[in-house]
């Protein structure tokens, strides 16, 4: 009985001792030293990818948001599940595509739809926008509704209204989009992008600054 009793008695602190020691090395020296190392190497990709301007954060480079006035450069459409009445900005984080097959006639109605709606809003006196000209990702959502990317193609789509509202010469707002325009990962990996939020606050420095 006795030796039953020392037995569990050992069993239970040897259990309990290896609580203590796995908490401690799992709960805390673990993500201390994982967090220490991120913050050390990899800071700005630990910290979400922030992106500020005037000394605060406005986004991130991984995030694409909705709401620009058509003075500024436009995203991609969120038609999925990344924009709703009460997400518009993406203050709460809703991902996810429009599941609708490429035959599927709202989609093929949504697409009809914006393809006029960018060659009416980037047609401006001197320059006018083809049907043509438009390229896809101007008028479908990414995968999840949250690509903070868009092609250089519909960058330079939106270059000379852009100037127009903005009483930038054409040149200028061009070098813009050039010089944010960042060309395929090692050279081979994805396509060339630009980041619309970036552009943004480049083109409101821009505005500021002339």
């Amino acid at each position: 009985m006795n030796n039953s009793v020392t037995n569990t008695a050992r069993l239970l602190g040897a259990g309990l001792r290896a609580l203590l020691v796995l908490t401690l090395v799992t709960g805390v020296i673990y993500p201390l030293a994982v967090t220490g190392i991120a913050q050390g190497l990899f800071s700005d990709k630990a910290n979400g990818s922030e992106i500020k301007s005037d000394g605060r954060v406005v986004g991130s480079s991984l995030i694409g948001q909705q709401g620009y006035g058509l003075d500024y450069f436009q995203p991609r459409p969120a038609n999925g599940l990344g924009e709703n009445s009460v997400n518009t900005q993406y203050k709460l984080i809703l991902s996810g595509a429009t599941n609708r097959s490429g035959d599927n006639p709202e989609l093929i109605k949504w697409v009809k739809e914006a393809k006029a709606k960018v060659v009416r809003e980037n047609s401006v006196p001197g320059y006018t926008v083809r049907p043509s000209q438009v390229p896809a990702d101007a008028v479908t959502s990414s995968g999840s509704g949250l690509d903070p990317d868009i092609s250089p193609a519909y960058a330079e789509l939106q270059v000379h209204r852009v100037a127009d509202r903005n009483d930038l010469p054409v040149a200028q707002v061009e070098k813009l989009v050039e010089d944010h325009t960042e060309k395929r990962t090692l050279g081979f990996i994805g396509e060339p992008r630009v980041n619309v939020l970036e552009l943004n606050i480049a083109l409101k420095e821009l505005v500021k600054g002339s």
